[in-house]
């Protein structure tokens, strides 16, 4: 019980530590929603029990009360709220290179995929998209392909050239574009594009994220120990290493970014951490997470370990308001796409 407190106890803390200076702390936020449980099931057991004992996981419970809202929420939608005011609807989706789709043989079906992509966002009726791990042959080949998918919408990209193709952040708009760019991180094929838009007479600037992995493969690890590797845990831990003291940096490298752009921002995209990190932590002030303004249920977006962990956002601002949030559990990523529906304030009046 002492144990499963205090690791409880210290995935509060995680939020607040940054992992560049002190890694490990990253650890126990990532399992949050594990340990949650696990002291809710330790308490029914003192208590059955008839155990004084109660009191350890019930205190080391109570701050979930404040923090559990960010992985599971029980409120409604607020579809009714405000609704003489104009709403944007937005998608936020790593389509992990169309490459999770296969057939019976293991084979990849990256143009099946792609398709089923396609299919779903023109389903949704979006007026912005926001895709992380695009993958296409070439620059050319994504023009054309933006064009013809996607005949009413602006769009802005920022791809990587690889041995076998492109990848990288696209973003598409059915509202004026009115500048763009991109923020390029250090020793890493990860970015933020960023894009002006203008929607209802309001200008913002949207920045599409896809920060550093963790670059490790939980099935890879699982079928390293059943065929006894050697150096799988030390490997793991200095992959964990890197991608950790580089993730700060380039939170830090958009923030610097948007304290000088001089209009309200949205962020979005995958932030490859938990609701219990310094990512999130950083990037929510001045900013409303839509899921917890508005959504339901498990807001978890990675589906190898759903329910557990959610690492993909959309974080309007303050005077926005989130009407609707969903996650649909579609197939075709090892990530599911965050759906947004929110209002966009007036612009006040002098």
């Amino acid at each position: 019980m002492l144990a499963a407190a205090a690791l409880l106890v210290l995935s509060y803390v995680s939020a607040f530590v940054n992992p560049a200076k002190a890694w490990y702390m990253m650890l126990p936020g990532l399992f949050f929603f594990p340990l949650a449980l696990l002291n809710g099931f330790l308490l029914l057991w003192a208590i059955v029990r008839r155990s004084k004992a109660f009191v350890i996981p019930l205190v080391a419970l109570l701050p979930t009360l404040f923090f559990l809202e960010r992985s599971f929420r029980t409120g409604d939608s607020q579809e009714n709220l405000q609704e003489d005011l104009p709403a944007v609807k937005m998608v936020s989706y790593n389509a992990g290179r169309f490459s999770n789709l296969r057939d019976r043989a293991g084979k990849m079906l990256r143009s099946e995929c792609e398709d089923s992509v396609f299919s779903f966002l023109a389903g949704t009726d979006a007026d912005i998209i926001c895709l992380q791990e695009y993958y296409v042959r070439d620059t050319e080949t994504l023009r054309e392909e933006l064009a013809a998918k996607f005949p009413d919408y602006d769009y802005d990209f920022y791809v990587f050239t690889g041995r076998y193709g492109c990848f990288g952040n696209v973003t598409l708009s059915r509202f004026p574009i009115l500048d763009q760019g991109v923020l390029k991180f250090d020793r890493s094929t990860n970015l933020a594009l960023f894009t002006d838009i203008e929607a209802y007479g309001r200008k913002f600037r949207l920045y599409n994220c896809h920060f550093e992995s963790y670059n490790i493969s939980v099935p890879g690890i699982v079928k390293a120990l059943i065929n006894r590797k050697n150096g799988i845990w030390k490997e793991t831990e200095e992959k964990m290493k890197h991608s950790l003291s580089l993730r700060p940096r380039q939170v830090e490298q958009v923030l610097e970014h948007i304290s000088g752009c001089g209009v309200q921002t949205i962020l979005c995209g995958d932030f490859n951490d938990s609701p219990m990190s310094y990512t999130y932590q950083r990037l929510i002030r001045g900013h409303q997470d839509t899921f917890r303004e508005s959504g339901k249920g498990f807001g978890a977006t990675y589906g190898v370990l759903w329910p557990a962990l959610r690492i993909d956002y959309i974080f309007i601002p303050d005077d926005f308001t989130a009407l609707a949030h969903c996650t649909p559990r579609i197939p075709f990523s090892d990530h599911y796409p965050v759906v947004s529906e929110f209002t966009v304030s007036p612009v006040h009046q002098e």
